[in-house]
């Protein structure tokens, strides 16, 4: 409303003042028995009408500036260089209503994102840490079995000197995917642009991962023959993308069950190419948060299945810094598909 202006409220004020003036001479006059003149009547309550306006407005708009400016010196986020003038006639109010919500708006937003953030945080430290924590454990326990004396045992010493290698192993590869999440996601990591045959290179992924699939009798395939298909791309980590995602169908893939590639052109442009399996699956509730680092379907950790936890976090890196996308779909004790695009040659 227009009247919770100040201008207005010392303009009905001021009126109002002039008013009991007039009031005042009228009442003075009918008990004084004094005749006062009618030009007095409208000179002395309009002139006090006036100086009570001015005297109001300089007060009110020095108050308010001071208040205002006070207000504003909080609320401000830095964009202007000096807290504002505000003059008697605007609406005063509704400007600090105005500024204060969308203060108060941006700063909950704010305040969410840091508490996001910091949920984040101590998740990923407390992942980072059982990451860490399972391989060096066993690589004490390993150390102090020989240094109390299985090193002296032939039939353990090498053993477990290859147990512990494992385990540094797993270490080593857990810094380097590390490394690799940090280049990418801080733009330190340059793309080779080349072209090369699609299809062979997952014929070769699928013969890296062969004798791992066939401890769990998994088979990798495609779904029907392929044509040599070029694409545009880092082959190397273009590979590493096929290498994670065949190697995730392993590990989460049903015993005796399929792993089989599906390509299909969008257009004259780009092509989508599918991993599927038959495997466990997951709930809608994890998809979201699929491609974070050491996030994990099954927070139990019974599964002891490997792996650093950032595969398909540095998935989901590479393809994006190939201005692709990936997508994911899966049914709970049916299987899931990842489906990414690249650019024909």
């Amino acid at each position: 409303m227009n009247l919770i202006k100040p201008l207005h409220i010392t303009l009905v004020g001021s009126v109002f003042l002039g008013l009991m003036v007039f009031i005042t001479l009228l009442v003075v006059e009918l008990l004084t028995q004094i005749d006062i003149s009618k030009i007095t009547y409208v000179v002395i309550p309009l002139i006090s009408a006036v100086l009570s306006f001015l005297i109001f407005t300089y007060f009110i708009d020095r108050f308010i500036n001071k208040k205002i400016r006070h207000i504003y010196s909080i609320i401000d986020t830095g964009q202007i260089s000096q807290e504002p003038e505000i003059k008697l006639s605007d609406d005063t109010l509704g400007q600090l209503t105005s500024a204060t919500a969308e203060w108060s708006e941006a700063h909950k937003k704010q305040i969410s994102d840091l508490k996001k953030q910091a949920d984040f945080r101590k998740e990923f430290l407390g992942n980072l840490a059982h990451e860490l924590k399972t391989p060096i454990f066993s690589i004490e326990g390993y150390i102090l079995t020989l240094l109390e004396g299985g090193l002296e045992d032939e039939r353990v010493n090498r053993d477990f000197l290859e147990r512990a290698l494992n385990g540094v192993d797993r270490i080593s590869n857990l810094v380097e995917d590390l490394d690799q999440i940090s280049k990418l996601e801080t733009d330190r990591f340059d793309l080779v642009i080349v072209k090369f045959d699609l299809v062979k290179l997952i014929n070769d992924v699928f013969q890296e991962l062969e004798p791992r699939a066939n401890t769990r009798s998994i088979i990798l395939k495609f779904d029907k023959h392929y044509e040599p298909l070029f694409v545009n791309a880092d082959k190397n980590s273009i590979t590493r993308v096929f290498v994670n995602l065949i190697s995730n169908s392993i590990s989460y893939g049903s015993t005796g069950g399929i792993t089989q590639i599906k390509i299909e052109p969008i257009d004259r442009k780009k092509v989508s190419i599918s991993v599927i399996d038959n495997g466990l699956g997951m709930a809608k509730e994890h998809i979201p948060r699929l491609f974070e680092r050491f996030y994990r379907v099954d927070k139990s950790r019974e599964r002891n299945i490997g792996g650093s936890g950032l595969g398909l976090a540095i998935v989901k890196h590479i393809v994006e810094a190939h201005k692709q996308t990936i997508v994911v779909k899966s049914t709970e004790g049916v299987g899931s598909t990842f489906t990414l695009t690249l650019d024909k040659a």
